[in-house]
């Protein structure tokens, strides 16, 4: 009987220390849900009243309130009447060509797995019709709808193996509530109590989104925003609390150390691999998160460039998060859908070497630049940038082994390989023979680092 106790005692006992503490140390305890590290790919979605002068970033619309920059000072006298105020774009903020099924089809053609939408962004206006947010929300002022609920069905209706993710900030540019903390030197949490943390909990009990993307943190310590309050809550009793992740903008020197997944940076890639779950947050408009109107065609990244970073971000244990920026009207512009419709097609022949894959021995070679690598269940991927002079292959780090086979997706034969002075030599057919373009996939299995083996083989 004694036995049976002790053992009731030790479940217990694991049962109590399973709820996170609103402490960093009790928090960094919880494991990262495995939908999130097999994704691998995201959207990312910046929306929002910024998407009205959609000129320059939307960075810097609170610089032109301040009247630091003269580009936009300048912008706004030639184009807006006098004493116009950012809330004055709101209600041209129509959104009447948005059509979020057509938007959950696009992400589903893009490859992409996850989704994450500016639910607010700096500027404070919410794209559902908070009650924190009276007055400066989508229902209230621009397209009267529930943009953000519109989205979570669509995605959750037409493409449900895709998750639904929301970006919030904890700032906001304009709000009183907020500049008088801030004047106070944030000995007051007026703001946070009645604005920031009632608007989180509402957003995570309505639309239950598996991704909450903090940002907006910096100016402030994490104990201001009562961060770890409400991250304890999320993983011990939200209704999401199972499968939500979190990034680490969660107060000032809190990136890159707290978090499901760190983002460090925007446009954090650090080319080498990382001992925490990483993602790298970047954009297709090589300036801005938000739509431009006057952006020429040279300052999106080409796909290649697109692939690129998704090789580099995968092989060293990333995920990436792709950005675009819807118009005003709710269109994406065509040439970032075609970025993700080009995406989609480059997933849809090399996707294995992607999805639930894992950081191979060596993250790129140490012979041929651009190849990178991947592995998923005993099988070696090489993710070649450019395709090699006279269709021949040298890794070298890579080795075979008696057991070693190799292929390329895309292609239906077996290529010929063997083992040179400076590692592996890969015969390649002619590329007009293989399927899909941009960069191409090496599978191989059966293969070793060369620091991994004593003797080399050849076939």
């Amino acid at each position: 009987m004694s036995y049976v106790v002790v053992l009731l005692s030790l479940f217990s006992g694991c049962i109590v220390s399973a709820e996170y503490q609103p402490t960093w140390s009790s928090l960094d305890l919880r494991p990262l849900p495995s939908w999130y590290d097999e994704a691998k790919v995201g959207i990312f979605l910046h929306w929002g009243v910024f998407s009205v002068p959609s000129f320059g970033s939307e960075w810097f619309w609170d610089h032109w309130q301040g009247a630091k920059t003269k580009e936009y000072v300048d912008f706004m006298k030639k184009n807006y009447r006098p004493n116009f105020t950012y809330q004055d774009f709101a209600p041209d903020f129509t959104g009447e060509f948005y059509d979020p099924e057509e938007w959950a089809r696009l992400f589903n053609a893009s490859g992409a797995q996850y989704v994450v939408l500016t639910s607010k962004h700096h500027e404070g206006y919410t794209l559902w019709p908070s009650k924190y947010s009276w007055g400066w929300n989508a229902m209230d002022v621009g397209p009267n709808r529930d943009l953000l609920g519109d989205l979570a069905s669509a995605i959750r209706s037409h493409t449900p193996h895709i998750h639904f993710g929301l970006y919030h900030s904890l700032y906001e540019w304009f709000h009183p509530l907020y500049l008088m903390d801030k004047a106070n030197k944030f000995h007051t949490q007026t703001f946070v109590n009645s604005k920031t943390m009632p608007e989180l909990y509402e957003l995570v009990n309505s639309y239950k989104p598996d991704v909450v993307w903090s940002d907006g943190d910096w100016e402030a310590e994490d104990w201001y925003w009562n961060s770890t309050v409400f991250l304890a809550w999320l993983f011990n009793d939200s209704p999401v609390k199972d499968t939500v992740v979190v990034n680490d903008r969660w107060g000032r020197g809190i990136p890159c150390h707290h978090g499901s997944f760190y983002t460090c940076t925007d446009h954090y890639n650090p080319g080498v691999l990382q001992p925490h779950k990483w993602e790298n947050c970047m954009t297709l408009d090589k300036h801005s998160w938000g739509y431009r109107r006057n952006a020429p065609a040279t300052d999106y990244i080409s796909i290649h460039d697109l692939l690129t970073e998704l090789a580099m971000t995968i092989s060293c244990g990333g995920n990436i998060l792709i950005n675009t920026g819807p118009t005003r009207d709710g269109r994406i512009a065509p040439i970032m859908e075609e970025r993700l419709r080009q995406l989609g097609s480059w997933l849809g022949i090399n996707g294995e070497a992607v999805y639930k894959s894992q950081p191979w021995t060596h993250q790129n070679d140490s012979l041929t630049s651009g190849v990178w690598f991947t592995q998923q269940e005993g099988t070696v991927y090489a993710i070649v940038l450019s395709w090699p002079r006279g269709d021949v292959l040298v890794l070298g780090s890579v080795q075979a082994t008696p057991t070693t086979h190799i292929s390329l997706l895309g292609h239906p034969s077996d290529l010929q390989f063997k083992t040179v002075k400076k590692g592996l030599q890969v015969a390649l057919p002619p590329m007009s023979e293989v399927d899909g373009q941009w960069a191409w996939v090496l599978k191989m299995q059966g293969v070793e680092s060369p620091n991994t083996i004593d003797t080399p083989f050849s076939m």
